[in-house]
């Protein structure tokens, strides 16, 4: 399981009370849960900055570090098995950063308001979105490119490009009077093409067929004609179910084909190491400043809930699937005295314009989910 239940409820006489009386409730003889205290430091207490504070919207954060999870993904395409491994916080796995969390005092110091810290994260996620946005866009753009170009040299011969199966010697060219067709034909029709095609038009030269190229359906074969019968010899192929490509012979235009296909594959690789460096770092970051925002709601809500002077414990709780119904109940039980007084201030909170706290799943004690599983695919 990668969810982690962040929770919070008031000190008693120390706050190691608080958690040793948790510890007792959900781990002594039923094992509900794997517990580690979260550290949040003192952060500066102004209560007009504490409530625009709980006007930073979490999700928009989370979303926000999915979507470099996603992208990662996206661009290892073939390695998708290895997006969890390069899905680091500080360089550990996510698992062990949130289990082992420390404010990060040189980014977000606890000197400023509630309120400043607020915005350095919004700003950095902000960046980080941004960039994400346009470092997406180019490669995107130039991995769509390779990837038409890729389309156009497979699939079937009715469709594909075939500046790669054919060759000049295929070919009658500089003639003023002959022209060399391609003619798609079914494999189950080469009976038929062979018997008929001299004869579906006027002028077409005797014995000019070839067969080319063959894939599972059909082969591609070459007839040659004289150009005043063009038009006939197309509608009686189709007549027959045989399929002219439209196609002339151009070297130069078939050279820029393939060297317009190698430099967009050479750009792509020379791209994709930094941008997946980029990516990693970027991941960590946003996953930090999400966790850091969970951290300053958790620290905003026991405030407004347990009152001051600032006296509560942060303990983070990972149950499992089996567990999580028993460990509710059990935490409600735990906590539900503190339910009244809770309520009171939650139901004020819910008057200031803009604050919408119900959409917070409540309990008498302070809950954030934190998920960990970022990616719409298991790796």
């Amino acid at each position: 399981m990668t969810e982690f239940w962040l929770i919070s409820a008031p000190g008693e006489k120390t706050c190691q009370q608080t958690w040793d009386k948790m510890m007792a409730a959900t781990t002594r003889s039923n094992n509900l849960s794997a517990n580690h205290k979260f550290n949040i430091p003192d952060l500066k207490v102004n209560m007009d900055l504490i409530l625009a504070s709980l006007l930073v919207t979490v999700s928009y954060f989370f979303s926000h570090t999915k979507k470099v999870a996603q992208y990662m993904a996206d661009v290892l395409e073939d390695s998708r098995d290895k997006v969890q491994e390069n899905l680091l916080a500080n360089g550990v796995d996510l698992v062990t950063y949130i289990t082992r969390f420390q404010w990060d005092m040189a980014k977000y110091p606890i000197k400023q308001s509630l309120k400043n810290i607020s915005e350095i994260i919004s700003k950095q996620v902000t960046q980080i979105d941004n960039d994400l946005k346009a470092r997406a866009s180019a490669y995107n753009n130039l991995k769509g490119n390779l990837q038409n170009l890729e389309r156009k040299n497979a699939g079937s011969l009715l469709t594909r490009s075939l500046a790669d199966i054919v060759k000049k010697d295929d070919f009658v060219l500089d003639s003023e009077y002959l022209i060399t067709l391609l003619v798609v034909v079914p494999k189950t029709a080469y009976t038929d093409w062979q018997k008929t095609y001299e004869t579906l038009a006027e002028m077409v030269v005797p014995r000019s067929s070839n067969l080319l190229f063959e894939d599972n359906d059909s082969g591609l074969f070459s007839v040659t004609l004289f150009m005043k019968a063009i038009d006939d010899f197309k509608h009686k192929a189709r007549e027959n179910k045989f399929t002219v490509r439209d196609f002339q012979y151009n070297e130069e235009e078939m050279k820029a084909d393939k060297e317009e296909m190698t430099r967009l594959s050479t750009d792509k690789k020379k791209q994709f190491g930094p941008l997946v460096r980029w990516l990693k770092v970027n991941f960590s970051e946003a996953f930090i400043a999400w966790i850091h925002i969970k951290a300053l709601r958790v620290f905003v809500e026991s405030v407004l809930r347990y009152g001051l002077p600032v006296n509560f414990q942060a303990m983070l709780l990972q149950p499992s699937k089996k567990t999580m119904k028993k460990l509710r109940e059990v935490l409600n039980d735990l906590y539900k005295h503190l339910d009244s007084s809770a309520a009171a201030i939650i139901d004020s909170a819910m008057d200031i314009p803009g604050l919408n706290l119900s959409q917070q799943e409540y309990y008498p004690y302070v809950y954030y989910k934190i998920d960990c599983n970022l990616l719409d695919f298991k790796v």
